[in-house]
């Protein structure tokens, strides 16, 4: 599948934004790890992330905090 086809990501695209971020790191980072996360990395990785169109200034903790726990269920979707 060509990725340029996929639609923009924003910022209340959490789960977009989690699965984005699995595709990313994969098993890099477990539940625990994801939760350490310091907000001013992951804000840094999703402005990185391939059809993200947020900005920097529309970022807020609120947002942070889903795509975090976004990012959790997606893991633990992907353990068996």
């Amino acid at each position: 599948m060509n990725k340029s086809y996929e639609p923009p990501i924003h910022w209340n695209d959490y789960e977009d934004i989690a699965m984005a971020l699995y595709e990313k790191f994969g098993d890099d980072f477990t539940e625990s790890k994801i939760y350490r996360i310091r907000f001013t990395d992951l804000l840094e990785w999703i402005l990185t992330l391939p059809n993200f169109e947020g900005t920097r200034e529309e970022a807020n903790e609120g947002h942070l905090e889903q795509i975090q726990a976004a990012w959790v269920y997606e893991w633990r979707d992907n353990q068996d």
